[in-house]
């Protein structure tokens, strides 16, 4: 009873937020790429996923990998206030992850964006299926963001020409935050977004049993 009590006050107040709708994304390699929103049930693999680049000292994949963990752990143990998390995977194995949260009804904070397989622009399409969650699925007007590395710099800040708001600090810390609005989203959404909805169940299906990584060949730098 006292453990029950103790656990209800920890956690934040669960509320209702619609849910990202499957997509399916054909990849320069033919194969497609599903993206999917997590289940509370599938954090417990994608922390193994995780887990080992944290000792990846190349693209800076130590610090978002470890940030990363950490914040998906406190998705999964109910200690963050209305998180979400996107995973692409190919023929079920996990191919990129992206994950961040809401702020209120009208902003976004987009924590990161972690891939495994490289090569195929999985995270780009996935960073952009994140930025479609904020925009289109929850309806907000701006999602804050800063980076990292010094490809997510150029792939975000860069590319989607984002705002700088120097006096916005980001949760994550660091320099000031970078944020999409509305009308920069309006503007690069149809050269950045892509696939298509429904998934053919069949292919939906795919994803729906998580897959480890047999290896991470295209990541510079790792050693089992």
């Amino acid at each position: 009873m006292i453990l029950d009590e103790l656990e209800k006050r920890l956690r934040p107040p669960a509320r209702a937020v619609p849910s990202y709708p499957p997509k399916v994304i054909v990849l320069a390699s033919g194969k497609p790429l599903v993206v999917r929103q997590a289940e509370n049930d599938d954090i417990p693999i994608l922390l193994e996923a995780i887990e080992p680049l944290v000792r990846v000292r190349k693209d800076f994949y130590d610090i978002v990998a470890a940030r990363m963990y950490a914040e998906l752990l406190s998705q999964y143990l109910h200690r963050t206030l209305d998180p979400y998390c996107l995973i692409g995977t190919i023929d079920g194995v996990i191919a990129s992850i992206v994950n961040g949260r809401m702020i209120d009804e009208k902003r976004g904070m987009s924590y990161h964006t972690l891939t495994i397989h490289r090569g195929l622009r999985c995270g780009a399409h996935m960073f952009a299926a994140k930025m479609e969650h904020h925009m289109d699925v929850l309806k907000q007007e701006e999602v804050f963001i800063v980076a990292e590395s010094y490809l997510g710099f150029k792939r975000w800040m860069i590319e989607y020409q984002l705002e700088p708001r120097p006096d916005f600090q980001h949760e994550l810390g660091g320099v000031g935050s970078y944020a999409l609005t509305r009308k920069l989203y309006d503007t690069y959404k149809t050269r950045l977004l892509a696939g298509t909805r429904p998934v053919p169940p069949e292919v939906l299906r795919t994803a729906d049993t998580l897959i480890l990584p047999d290896e991470y060949p295209q990541i510079p730098g790792f050693k089992r």
